[in-house]
């Protein structure tokens, strides 16, 4: 699938944040609200979502923070604020509604 991301490439965010030398990997975190996400009440599963890249796949020329789609700013419904799109590592999956680095 072939979706029009609109947004920026995540080495510069990982340029931006200037990670220690140590640092090995990028933690990112999802929107959690669970009055406003019924779903996010199961017991079963433990909220707020989290996903992880190596510090090389973070900074990969592929990996991308999605801010938009298709021209207009990215709907919640598409995982707004912040999506990763990594298509080599999960093609149209990967972490919504970023909000915690």
């Amino acid at each position: 699938m072939t979706v029009p991301w609109t947004g920026f490439p995540m080495k510069a965010f990982v340029d931006l944040a200037r990670p220690l030398a140590a640092a090995r990997y990028v933690e990112m975190q999802t929107f959690f609200d669970p009055e406003a996400m019924p779903g996010q009440r199961q017991p079963w599963y433990p909220w707020p979502y989290g996903e992880g890249l190596t510090i090389e796949e973070a900074t990969s020329e592929l990996a991308f923070l999605a801010t938009g789609i298709y021209g207009k700013p990215l709907p919640k419904q598409n995982g707004a604020p912040l999506r990763l799109a990594v298509p080599w590592k999960y093609g149209f999956k990967s972490i919504k509604s970023i909000v915690r680095f």
